[in-house]
Formats: C-alpha cells, structure tokens, sequence
C-alpha cells in the first residue's frame, strides 16, 4: 500500500509538472492543532504545536493550480490523567498528571487549488506522512518523564487536507486546512486528524 502510493504520487507529479504553465516556488510555516479519533482514544485534547516547510505552486490555468509541500509537521496528542500505579515515577498515588504524544513527521501533501475569486482559492487534497520520532511526555508536580515510543506507532501516515487559501499580488499567502488521517497510527485503530494555519511566501 505504500509503495503504491508513493509511486502513485511521483507519477501524478511529474504527469501534470510537464503541462505545467507557471511555477512558483516558496517556503510557509505555522500554527498546528492535532488530535487523534478512533474506536480506542479515550478524552484526548487538540496538542498545539507547529509546522515548517517549502512549497511549489504548479500553474495550469488562471483558475486552477497544484500545491505540493515538504513539510516537517509536529503533531499528536494530550490527555489529563490521575497517576496510579507507576512503579516508575515517584510521586504519591492520585497525583495529577498531563500525558502528551509528540509525534514529529515529514508530510508530503500535494494541495489541488481552485480559485474562486482573485487571491482566494479552494483547496484539497491527499498526504504522504512519514513518522520521523514519537516521543510521550509525562508532567506532574512540576517534574518532566521523557519516553521514546516509536516502536509504538506504524511509520506511514495518509490523510485528506481540505482547506481555504489567499493569496496577495506581492506573493504573501495564508491557508487554513482540516486534515484527516485514513490510516491507523497503532494497532488500536487510532488516527491522526488536526487543524493547520499558516502563512508562507512565493519568492
């Protein structure tokens, strides 16, 4: 499945790149918002953290243009808990505490766009993510446990993004997306989904 999709991707790049009438290329960064759903998430909260990365903008027609970017993207999740028998963790049974899955990848979304209005745009498409480090973070009482769990999660993400964008005449532009996992992230039937604002350049 990701080899399919990796070469399904390449393929449709280089495809619409050769009737290509205009590219633009930049760079952008910002806000992310990013949560987990499934059949076994439990109360989980939206972890907030940020995203940075390049982007091409593949002009076919005035209304119409393909996106892809390379983006390093800090995702995951938090949830409150009450810490009960952790042999590991000093601390008093009932002490409150804040669990946080930091889930760094290197996304590759390739962001299909259609113009409504001049500098205003329309946009969706699919995403390639691929897991760079998942770490868990433990905070109570003031104190930090750091844990690498990379070994729990798979190392290839696809989702959906679906957005708005507006862009100005100087190259300045501003996007917001949904972005919605369609692969499970563990064996537990669990998904990425999350919110990303950002604001980026065409040089």
């Amino acid at each position: 499945m990701k080899k399919i999709l990796c070469v399904a991707f390449a393929a449709f790049g280089f495809l619409f790149t050769s009737q290509a009438q205009e590219v633009e290329f930049g760079a952008k960064g910002g806000l992310n918002l990013f949560n987990r759903y499934g059949d076994n998430v439990g109360n989980t909260d939206f972890r907030t953290s940020f995203h940075v990365g390049g982007v091409a903008e593949i002009k076919f027609t005035e209304k119409f243009s393909l996106q892809p970017e390379l983006l390093f993207s800090s995702q995951g999740s938090k949830y409150d808990l009450i810490l009960d028998g952790f042999s590991e963790i000093n601390a008093p049974e009932g002490t409150k505490a804040t669990l946080t899955e930091k889930l760094n990848y290197i996304n590759l979304p390739v962001i299909a766009k259609y113009y409504v209005a001049k500098g205003l745009s329309l946009e969706a498409g699919p995403q390639l993510g691929f897991l760079a480090s998942a770490k868990r973070d433990l905070e109570f009482s003031g104190d930090t446990m750091d844990f690498d769990v990379d070994d729990e999660y798979d190392s290839f993400d696809f989702g959906l993004n679906f957005g708005l964008g507006y862009k100005l005449d100087n190259g300045l532009f501003f996007n917001g997306r949904y972005n919605l996992g369609l692969t499970n992230i563990t064996d537990n039937n669990v998904r990425n989904e999350g919110f990303q604002f950002s604001v980026g350049f065409m040089f």
